[in-house]
């Protein structure tokens, strides 16, 4: 079910996060005042555990929130959807973890980056992390950050981790100046041999497992959710606003045109409907996605039913898949939108960059999601190539 409530307070910000998207674009970072936008309504508290100020709210009701915004802006709404699930992920660590970042402030923000780019020495008490990592979003306004690594390890299995740091142990490199979701401020971490205590980690096998060891404290049905499927479908919706906010920045635009070669109204013309009716399909075949998938998941959650690993490989190619018909939907609209679609105070050019800055994300290259999808169905009980489910 829905949290209206949750939902109101984000419509209610939808106007002026709209109004400041360029001012977000040409910031390269989310603006301070949509940050304490979102701090004041609560909505980077939604998946939360509930014993640190959270609201524990449904994924459903999240990724509504997220696709309103990215309607609106999708630099804006990649914020609020990484930096959000960031606030789950936490409720899988250890206990100390938890009370080392939300100890004092439960508002502080974590960042990430977690392609396993730096260097992971393990030493007496736990790790000692160097290198440089790419594309951590929001990391201006966050104060910790998520690092992937892989640990030295004999075992058959990669110990791949996500490790926790403070502000105190990195460095935020401004590189970010980029092509498509430019407001997103994503800019490299550098870490210079910074100590990582090992409560302040978190092992892939663990949250494929279901094994993870904040579940002893956060025992509610959220933390027993699969870490990849969520993580995986949170940088997929905003494909979805963005595709929705192309959508009506079409229609607007159309039903007011008039064709400069004969004076005739664009919206009369049949190939300009066709397009805004294969694109409305495509989005309403994404929203209908998620809503099955994570009805079925929540409810096996709710349960406390194991959720198959079937299920989450299929879970894993539909968020893929969700980004596919986003980028569909706004090239079909792009194309269709003439030359002013070039201009930069036309949105739709920006929804056209943002969404295929999305689709290039590691998570949402098709290839690799079907890849696992496609293993499951082939190999019923065989180890997939992958953990991240």
């Amino acid at each position: 079910m829905l949290d209206e409530t949750y939902l109101e307070r984000v419509r209610r910000l939808v106007p002026t996060i709209r109004n400041r998207a360029a001012a977000c674009e040409a910031l390269r970072r989310l603006p301070d005042e949509t940050a304490e936008e979102y701090r004041n309504a609560g909505l980077l508290r939604a998946l939360q555990p509930q014993r640190w100020g959270g609201l524990e709210l449904s994924p459903l009701t999240f990724f509504c929130a997220v696709t309103d915004i990215a309607a609106a802006c999708p630099s804006s709404a990649w914020f609020l959807s990484v930096v959000g699930i960031h606030n789950w992920q936490l409720g899988l660590f250890p206990e100390q973890a938890q009370e080392d970042v939300w100890g004092d402030d439960t508002s502080v923000l974590i960042s990430s980056s977690y392609a396993p780019t730096g260097k992971v020495e393990r030493v007496d008490g736990g790790f000692r992390l160097s290198g440089r990592w790419s594309f951590s979003s929001g990391c201006d306004h966050c104060q910790w950050v998520f690092l992937g690594g892989v640990t030295p390890s004999d075992g058959p299995i990669p110990d791949m981790r996500t490790f926790l740091l403070p502000r105190s142990d990195y460095r935020i490199i401004d590189n970010w100046h980029v092509a498509g979701l430019a407001g997103t401020g994503s800019k490299d971490i550098v870490v210079e041999g910074a100590f990582v205590p090992e409560h302040r980690t978190h092992r892939f096998v663990d949250a494929y497992m279901f094994q993870n060891p904040g579940q002893a404290v956060n025992t509610g049905p959220l933390f027993r959710l699969p870490f990849g499927c969520l993580f995986a479908f949170a940088i997929a919706v905003p494909a979805i606003g963005a595709a929705r906010g192309a959508l009506e920045a079409y229609r607007t635009y159309m039903q007011a045109k008039i064709a400069a070669y004969d004076g005739s109204k664009v919206a009369d013309d049949p190939f300009a409907q066709r397009r805004l009716s294969e694109a409305a399909v495509e989005i309403s075949a994404a929203e209908a996605d998620v809503q099955d998938t994570w009805k079925a998941m929540c409810a096996q959650a709710d349960a406390g039913d194991a959720i198959p690993l079937s299920a989450r490989a299929r879970a894993r190619w539909s968020a893929a898949n969700i980004v596919l018909r986003g980028v569909r939907a706004v090239d079909l609209l792009f194309e269709a939108s003439g030359g002013r679609a070039l201009f930069l105070d036309n949105p739709m050019q920006r929804y056209f960059r943002d969404v295929h800055a999305m689709r290039a994300h590691a998570l949402n290259n098709p290839d690799r999601a079907s890849q696992v999808f496609g293993y499951a169905e082939l190999h019923p009980g065989g180890t997939p190539p992958e953990f991240f489910l």
